[in-house]
């Protein structure tokens, strides 16, 4: 049973799966594209704008992120996402105001920071600007920034750009609602100015320290909020003269705070994010995809998770043989098919499905949750910062 705990930012949901722990039994299913986009569609899943995995840091951080957009592709980074990560670790391990947390991405080190009344408040580092980084063909303008003139859809728009590890267009208009989102987000996100696509963001100045917002995010279109396209927005409407360094940014799911610090350069992002259930996913959910049984190909690039078995069982050494990660080692494929460490293990999993039945995985799964669900209320002093 895969079990996750779903989180909302300003209505930009995700599901939350906590592998931090090694031995995690929640990891031992494979994630794909496949099962993402089914874990994310909202009549035939669970429903989210995004899969988030909690994973052990490699760079020296407290722990590592990863996050996969509803279409199974995964961006550099989501600054609704890693709030709602915060508020997760926060309600898990009965964190108090004033917890900070070093996390990997792959828009690297980024420090959320929990709040009273359950706000996070992000440290996102400086904004890239330089086209390169973006990225984006778009050169430098007068502003200090990528900007120009773009064609969309038989549209001429003028245009900023800027990087939060990811890519975001910024386009200032007079009327904001008047913008045919669905016509124009759609036809920019996929602009040959913005060679791994972009993030595209329309934004009317209501004065420079208000500012209204729609989003169109690469990989999921219309969402309700997007924390690193507010970043952007800022940055971009600030160079281009019409904000301050720090104002309220309202997204159709409410608002957020942004600050660019000027002495440090760095974006501050303050933010509500909300727990929304707990849940557990039945294998019947993959359909004919055995989940012990590789039956997709696996997502590109680093493993997603952890091992299928409890670590102590993956790295036992054969007699004779040097000990084994399966997690790191195995990612594309079994590394030791002869003896396999992990083979035992797998095994009683593979046990386990077969003589349970569902409600008693369930049952299972419940009491875990359960476990979990009260240390939310009753602080562990041992894992506090």
């Amino acid at each position: 049973m895969l079990q996750f705990s779903k989180y909302q930012g300003l209505g930009n949901d995700f599901l939350m799966l906590d592998g931090r722990d090694a031995a995690s039994t929640a990891f031992c299913f494979d994630l794909t594209p496949g099962r993402i986009q089914r874990l994310c569609d909202r009549r035939f899943g669970v429903g989210g704008d995004g899969v988030i995995l909690a994973l052990p840091p490699r760079e020296g951080g407290e722990l590592r992120m990863r996050i996969f957009n509803a279409d199974g592709t995964e961006p550099e980074m989501c600054g609704n996402g890693i709030r709602c990560l915060a508020r997760f670790l926060a309600d898990s391990d009965g964190d108090q105001p004033g917890r900070e947390w070093q996390i990997e991405t792959l828009a690297g080190r980024i420090v959320p920071r929990l709040e009273a009344g359950g706000v996070i408040r992000v440290d996102m580092g400086p904004p890239f600007l330089e086209p390169v980084s973006v990225p984006t063909t778009l050169e430098i303008g007068d502003s200090g920034i990528p900007q120009g003139e773009l064609v969309a859809d038989g549209e001429v728009f003028a245009v900023g750009a800027a990087g939060m590890g990811n890519p975001h267009v910024v386009i200032p208009v007079a009327d904001v609602q008047a913008i045919d989102l669905e016509r124009f987000g759609s036809a920019l996100e996929v602009h040959p100015a913005f060679p791994a696509k972009t993030n595209v963001h329309f934004v009317q100045a209501l004065n420079p320290r208000h500012l209204v917002m729609r989003v169109w995010e690469r990989g999921a279109g219309p969402t309700l909020a997007c924390g690193t396209g507010a970043c952007a927005t800022l940055v971009v409407c600030h160079s281009l003269g019409i904000a301050d360094r720090q104002a309220r940014l309202d997204l159709p799911g409410g608002p957020l705070e942004i600050a660019w610090d000027a002495a440090t350069g760095h974006v501050f992002m303050t933010g509500p994010a909300e727990a929304v259930f707990d849940g557990v996913v039945s294998p019947d959910v993959w359909g004919t995809d055995v989940p012990v049984v590789k039956a997709e190909a696996p997502l590109d690039g680093p493993a997603i998770a952890m091992p299928s078995v409890p670590t102590e069982d993956a790295q036992r050494p054969t007699s004779g043989m040097a000990a084994i990660d399966c997690a790191t080692a195995c990612t594309t494929g079994c590394q030791r098919p002869e003896a396999c460490p992990s083979a035992e293990a797998r095994a009683r999993v593979a046990a386990l499905l077969s003589n349970s039945s569902l409600d008693d995985l369930v049952n299972l799964a419940t009491r875990s949750l359960e476990a979990r669900t009260r240390a939310r209320f009753q602080p562990d002093p041992g894992r506090q910062a």
